[in-house]
């Protein structure tokens, strides 16, 4: 009974909303930390931002438009974005615990395609202003990108988990 239900959570809207609200409620913390506690993002963290955005965009489509095309681009976007956001909070970490930080590879400006220079049109939101060594922060030991990784690593748990649930469901129509 519950495997039938879940089976059909994402074909209805509110699992995508929610993952949607996941989002949005990552990005205002981002925004609050930022703004609010004067912890300026580094490029790494500009893009896991950005991954963050892709997950909220990719949750919005199938909450809005209830079809088997949002739903397919939906499933797309978050694999992808929750993915790469993991990789890249991985990268980040790497960086903060490097035995030679002097090796460490962060740039200084985003780099977003020529055709969506995110960080030039929404600087307030994509700009990277801080240093990728930076880990003033700390919540139960572990600093932002530590916490995006475990973030990331949940959203393509649950985004796996979702897409066995969607495979098993068509093979049985």
């Amino acid at each position: 009974m519950l495997f039938n239900q879940l089976q059909r959570w994402p074909e209805s809207t509110l699992p995508w909303r929610l993952l949607g609200l996941s989002a949005l409620g990552l990005l205002a913390t981002a925004l609050y930390f930022q703004h609010v506690l004067d912890l300026q993002p580094c490029i790494k963290c500009i893009y896991q931002r950005t991954a963050v955005v892709g997950i909220l965009i990719s949750a919005l489509l199938p909450s809005i438009w209830q079809h088997s095309i949002s739903r397919l681009l939906g499933f797309i976007g978050w694999g992808v974005a929750s993915i790469w956001g993991f990789l890249i909070a991985h990268e980040h970490v790497d960086i903060l615990f490097a035995a030679n930080p002097f090796f460490a590879i962060c740039d200084i400006v985003p780099n977003f395609p020529a055709f969506m220079p995110l960080h030039e049109w929404l600087p307030a939101i994509f700009g990277a202003t801080g240093d990728c060594s930076e880990n003033s922060w700390q919540f139960a030991g572990m600093g932002m990108a530590e916490w995006m990784r475990i973030i990331f690593a949940s959203y393509a748990i649950v985004w796996a988990l979702m897409l066995m649930l969607r495979v098993v469901n068509l093979r049985r129509i």
